[in-house]
């Protein structure tokens, strides 16, 4: 079973912590092996569900790199826990930097698998990166305005939670928080109780502290990774399901993707595909298979 590697690096920010996972196969004697940097969920630390994915493609041959984004987890930078999309896909194109630089990855052989939120932002490195070569999409969410309507309560929802923001944090300064999942918070990123995050063997782990910066909603609801699909020239396989979040989303992504492209549908509900089985094992096979061929 491959172990991790501690590994740091730097990103525009800050410095990033990380995990490493290489092929039992791979030393100072064997060949550069193909790389894959994992992006994880919204607000997510690499424990949670990066390190899982990283794990089981090391186990299928390739070098995998989870980390910490800025903010998050173990790695640096101020404030903490704020879901930037902008310095998310910085912090990727420095991890893929990291993984080229590395003696036992063929710097010629870079991907990028991202689940849930993770997509969004591989996809928008992919788009402005020619050095990802192919993406894999794992229960992926993937908005735009529209989505987010429907999502956070139409357009009155919408500019109430950007009027917290700029309440909160435009006004005064103030780094305020909301819990990410809580099912009695209204006020909740998620307001629900999801067992996933909430229970501590599964998401719910003493690294994550459930909790969402207020500040952060502005830049979040406008994102819009539909209008990224056209941009994507690498090749991109999908897996979803149509009981996991927003499979619309996905299917206009694809239908907006102009290179080749895969969508494969299976069963379970989106946390089934942070951490259960069978999900994670045929996403990562998925995964494998569709880099193999296209790196």
């Amino acid at each position: 079973m491959p172990q991790p590697e501690q590994v740091s690096f730097a990103g525009d920010a800050a410095k990033l912590a990380g995990h490493l996972f290489l092929p039992d196969n791979a030393g100072s004697d064997a060949a550069p092996v193909p790389g894959v940097v994992v992006a994880g969920t919204w607000t997510s630390v690499k424990e949670q569900m990066a390190d899982r994915y990283a794990e089981q493609l090391a186990r299928r041959g390739f070098a995998a790199l989870s980390f910490d984004f800025t903010g998050y987890g173990e790695s640096g930078g101020e404030p903490r826990d704020v879901e930037s999309p902008e310095l998310k896909i910085r912090d990727l194109r420095a991890a893929i930097g990291f993984l080229a630089g590395h003696p036992a990855v063929d710097d010629g052989a870079l991907g990028a698998l991202g689940v849930c939120a993770g997509a969004m932002y591989v996809s928008a490195l992919a788009a402005e990166d020619t050095r990802v070569g192919s993406l894999a999409l794992v229960a992926p969410w993937l908005h735009d305005s529209r989505i987010c309507e429907k999502n956070y309560g139409g357009p009155e929802g919408i500019e109430a939670k950007k009027a917290a923001a700029r309440r909160r944090y435009e006004e005064t300064g103030e780094v305020a928080y909301v819990p990410v999942v809580s099912g009695s918070d209204p006020d909740a990123a998620m307001p629900f109780d999801i067992d996933f995050y909430l229970n501590p063997q599964r998401g719910g782990i003493p690294r994550w502290p459930n909790r969402f910066a207020v500040m952060a909603w502005p830049r979040w609801l406008d994102f819009d990774a539909i209008a990224i699909a056209p941009k994507v020239t690498a090749p991109v396989l999908l897996v979803h399901s149509e009981d996991a979040a927003i499979p619309d989303g996905a299917r206009r992504f694809h239908h907006g993707l102009t290179g080749s492209k895969e969508f494969l549908w299976t069963e379970g509900v989106q946390f089934d595909f942070y951490d259960q089985s069978p999900q994670v094992g045929f996403a990562a096979d998925a995964a494998a298979e569709h880099f193999a061929r296209t790196l």
